[in-house]
């Protein structure tokens, strides 16, 4: 099984002001023996900001961006170090990846950074992969790392995410205000219910401020990417073994999309489209019927964009009606538009395939 494992900065520090060197070598022990059973391992990390207050002798954090992004980059390295003694003690190898938003909306970091963790998993080495805060100001805020979780599931097309907190999952309400506040234990449905939402953010004194609504921002959309989800608290005992085991602890997500459905989750979570291709109706009846996009049913091209950019694609008329990963640049589109696919290497010199966008790199909306 590939399992995603995310730790936040309470896990890490175990509550207190500093990190928790017992909470981390514990942690470490349950991961080392995951691998042990065979099963590949991804951590995702929070922690820098929280070991360079450590450094720096912090009472508190700071409000302003670039003392944060100071924290960071004095508590990174000493975070890393920290890992690479305690997963030494059992033997592995780790490595860093510092990671944003922006590397894996981009489709060639995308590429890069899925080929650099299957990599370091196919030699057994623990990719450690955290957010790039020193330099990526919108990544500093509460509960990135989730989403960036779910998008690292995504990318190695991971079986599991595993979301550790301090808190035993998710509740009906607030279980500190509400006496009543139930356990959700299992989440099968399509969409989470907007109950849920609402108990995740309701109360900024509560369980979602900040954290447990990025978490359920997470889980949406790791389930949707073909991954189970579980958020469970980090301090139980041997948390890891029991989640990846299937017991019954946290809460629950089911995925509730396939692999193949994976990579096209990425074309809508990617960010905004490089430009745009205008289709005629008989393309759009084959993309609609689960056909690839030909050249010869391109009849137009907006915008500049590079070969593997995520796209629009409309019909005539003008309505966009998907969104796809373009096998050709603008600039050699132009050239070959209404053109049978034959052609293609004859009015460029060479040929990236008969698609322009092959229907598994592509979404109808």
């Amino acid at each position: 099984m590939k399992v995603v494992v995310k730790l936040g900065t309470s896990t890490l520090t175990a509550g207190a002001a500093r990190l928790s060197p017992p909470r981390l070598v514990e942690l470490a022990r349950q991961m080392a023996a995951l691998r042990s059973e065979g099963h590949e391992l991804i951590l995702v990390t929070s922690g820098a900001m929280a070991a360079g207050r450590e450094a720096l002798d912090f009472p508190q954090l700071p409000k302003d961006l670039p003392a944060k992004q100071m924290l960071a980059a004095v508590g990174q390295p000493r975070l890393m170090a920290l890992y690479q003694q305690l997963f030494a003690l059992y033997g592995l190898t780790v490595s860093q990846l510092l990671l944003t938003r922006a590397d894996l909306a981009d489709r060639r970091r995308y590429l890069n950074s899925r080929n650099t963790l299957t990599a370091l998993l196919a030699h057994g080495v623990l990719p450690i992969v955290n957010e790039n805060d020193t330099v990526a100001t919108e990544e500093i805020r509460v509960g990135d790392n989730d989403n960036l979780s779910a998008l690292v599931a995504n990318l190695v097309d991971a079986d599991l995410l595993v979301l550790l907190t301090d808190q035993p999952g998710l509740f009906t309400a607030d279980p500190r205000l509400d006496p009543a506040a139930q356990l959700v234990t299992d989440v099968s449905t399509p969409d989470i219910p907007d109950s849920l939402w609402r108990a995740a953010g309701g109360s900024p004194t509560g369980l979602g401020t900040g954290g447990m609504v990025t978490k359920l921002q997470a889980a949406d959309l790791a389930r949707r990417s073909g991954a189970a989800v579980v958020i469970a608290r980090g301090g139980d005992t041997n948390i890891l073994s029991r989640v990846v085991s299937g017991e019954g602890v946290g809460t629950r997500f089911h995925p509730v999309a396939t692999a193949v459905e994976s990579r096209k989750r990425y074309i809508l979570a990617g960010g905004r489209a490089a430009g745009g291709i205008t289709v005629d109706s008989g393309a759009a009846r084959a993309l609609r019927h689960g056909g690839s996009l030909l050249a010869v049913g391109v009849a137009g091209v907006d915008d500049a964009f590079d070969r593997g950019d995520t796209v629009r694609v409309a019909e005539p008329g003008g309505r966009e009606i998907a969104r796809g990963i373009v096998n050709y640049p603008a600039a050699d589109l132009l050239k070959i538009r209404g053109h049978r696919s034959d052609e293609i290497e004859s009015l460029l010199g060479y040929n990236y395939g008969d698609e322009v966008i092959h229907r598994n790199d592509l979404v109808l909306l």
